[in-house]
């Protein structure tokens, strides 16, 4: 049964979140550290708006100042949300990836320890733990059944594609259920906008990689606004029809990146009109005075902009022009 939240349990998270929204960075800021004229003045600007000390030179430090933000940003907030599943739908996909990285880690006799994030619901240490030693019984039960099952596509086929497409699929699964036991709308909606836009780059890139129809009926997750029928027929023809399919979604415009993709067009614009798809469903927050809805457009603009900084300062490390870099910054 949905956790019944009243109103009033909102209001000061609400008024918690406007003030934090304050330390999000300007799209002038970013500007600012996209173009700066030294790598090191770029690491003091986003050290001066809270980011740790990192070095540009080490992807591995970046990764884990970024990190270590992340996790700064939900504990801040654990003690003022009045339902942790709100936080949970921002934590869970860090315990999908950890299982991915143990499984595959197993597979050829490597140590996963480098790859596993420390931002998950499981602490990493003890979700490697109850997967070396199979007890995977220690886990959330959704959680355990998509290792399960991940296990098993892997010993199968020892593919490790098919294996992380079973547990992309119960990832979602996981995040609809979570979204469900809120009760919020909202965050169903915010859901079900991720799984139209993941739908919707199985599509293209199953085709761009020449595969079949029923592989990508493997790859679909159930639960978005267009249906899996539609989806496999735009399959079946080759994308004809893709950008009517999704002509009256936020993924309009992104849909038809997609079909210009598969004519050959580059798929950077269309994976960033994807997330900026998914953004665009999260600005009607923006008016809603509180609730759980800014509380949710907080978390996935901090997760947006978290993106956008290892986006700009891996584009940086690799001296892109800023403004090849700029054009895949999400919005």
């Amino acid at each position: 049964m949905p956790k019944k939240i009243r109103d009033t349990d909102y209001l000061a998270v609400s008024a918690r979140i406007r003030a934090m929204e304050t330390g999000l960075l300007t799209d002038a800021q970013m500007e600012q550290i996209l173009t700066a004229q030294t790598d090191e003045e770029a690491v003091k600007l986003l050290r001066e708006n809270g980011y740790p000390t990192m070095s540009l030179e080490s992807p591995e430090t970046m990764d884990a100042a970024i990190s270590a933000a992340r996790e700064e940003t939900l504990h801040d907030l654990q003690d003022s949300v009045p339902d942790e599943n709100y936080l949970d739908i921002f934590r869970l996909k860090y315990d999908y990836h950890n299982v991915k990285a143990v499984l595959k880690a197993q597979a050829v006799g490597a140590d996963p320890d480098r790859m596993l994030v420390e931002l998950g619901r499981v602490p990493a240490a003890e979700l490697k733990a109850a997967l070396t030693a199979g007890e995977l019984d220690r886990l959330p039960a959704t959680l355990a059944a998509a290792a399960r099952e991940a296990k098993e596509t892997l010993d199968a086929t020892r593919d490790p594609q098919l294996s992380d497409l079973a547990l992309d699929r119960w990832q979602f699964r996981d995040e609809t259920e979570t979204a469900e036991r809120s009760g919020s709308e909202f965050l169903q909606g915010y859901v079900r906008a991720r799984i139209d836009a993941a739908n919707l780059r199985a599509l293209v890139r199953t085709l761009r990689m020449g595969k079949t129809a029923a592989f990508l009926r493997g790859a679909l997750v159930p639960g978005g606004t267009v249906g899996e029928a539609g989806l496999l027929t735009a399959a079946e023809n080759g994308g004809a029809g893709l950008a009517e399919l999704y002509g009256s979604t936020e993924l309009a415009a992104a849909a038809q990146a997609g079909a210009d993709a598969l004519g050959g067009g580059p798929l950077t614009e269309f994976e960033k009109l994807c997330d900026d798809a998914v953004s665009g469903y999260l600005a009607g927050a923006g008016l809603i005075a509180f609730g759980e809805a800014p509380l949710v457009s907080y978390l996935a603009a901090r997760e947006r902009e978290y993106t956008n900084v290892r986006i700009l300062l891996m584009g940086r490390a690799a001296k892109l022009a800023p403004e090849v870099i700029r054009a895949r910054l999400r919005t």
